[in-house]
């Protein structure tokens, strides 16, 4: 058994909160590359030069990279034969969220309550976490800030089993083409499928962290990924909502077991800046 410490897990989520905010993934970055040279609207083409110059200047100056630092979404995976000492685990996780954000002059954009209270916490927690027991015995942790312009536009469908392919492409086309502008494009497409409701939402938020450029093993589901983008990109949307022939980035679709009676189908856009960080100890 192996012990870690709480103040251990603090320390990394608050450095992975800032890096996440200040460097884009290389995947990302390589895309606008990639964007820039495929689009063919001349104002898109602009708009890729200067995602790329921001993406740049965040990286070196380590400032954030878009406005909206977004609510902290951590992936926790705990080897089984770790033991945490010294506190909590969720506790460790916020204050590593709450030193991230509030140290690293990062938008603190949480508020305590949704409905009858929205005065903000002050130090964006707290932050959404999804914990996972693993073999070994480290922890690996991930934080996906997620900004609310791309989140707002998510999309949640129980289709029967007799859905089809193409009804499930249809689907998420649908739900890109009436985000249109708002979660800041081009974008990436994360899609769950199956589970229940709830999991087939975090399946589609997990997807968002695939690097761009790396379709589905199965190839049937590779398939449908290279259409959605293909579909998405042909609505003309184009960079920032100013119309040109690149708008999806990317499409990750993960699956997941269902029921017999039920096919669910979750949408999670995420925006230029699909920003993540993930670290061991």
């Amino acid at each position: 058994m192996r012990t870690i410490e709480a103040k251990e897990i603090t320390a990394l989520v608050r450095e992975l909160c800032m890096k996440a905010n200040y460097v884009l993934p290389e995947s990302i970055r390589q895309s606008y590359v990639d964007g820039e040279k495929n689009e063919q609207s001349p104002l898109g083409k602009t708009i890729f030069g200067k995602m790329i110059e921001n993406c740049d200047i965040a990286c070196k100056n380590s400032v954030p990279i878009c406005q909206d630092c977004g609510m902290a979404i951590v992936f926790v995976e705990v080897g089984q034969d770790v033991h945490i000492t010294g506190g909590l685990l969720e506790d460790a996780v916020n204050e590593g969220v709450r030193q991230g954000y509030v140290d690293g002059y990062l938008r603190l954009s949480v508020v305590r309550d949704p409905l009858l209270d929205r005065s903000n916490t002050n130090d964006n927690t707290p932050a959404i976490l999804y914990t996972r027991v693993v073999a070994g015995d480290e922890i690996h942790v991930t934080v996906e800030p997620k900004g609310f312009g791309s989140e707002n536009m998510s999309a949640l469908k129980m289709f029967t089993p007799a859905a089809k392919p193409e009804d499930i492409i249809d689907f998420v086309v649908e739900a890109c083409d009436k985000a249109g502008s708002n979660p800041c494009p081009p974008i990436v497409i994360g899609v769950g499928l199956g589970g229940t409701a709830d999991k087939a939402c975090y399946l589609a938020k997990r997807a968002l962290m695939r690097p761009v450029g790396q379709f589905n093993e199965n190839p049937g589901y590779a398939e449908m990924e290279k259409k959605i983008i293909e579909r998405v990109n042909a609505l003309g949307i184009g960079p920032q909502g100013l119309g040109g022939t690149v708008t999806a980035l990317m499409c990750a679709i993960d699956t997941y077991p269902t029921h017999i009676a039920g096919l669910p189908c979750a949408v999670n856009i995420g925006c230029h800046v699909t920003r993540h960080a993930e670290g061991k100890i």
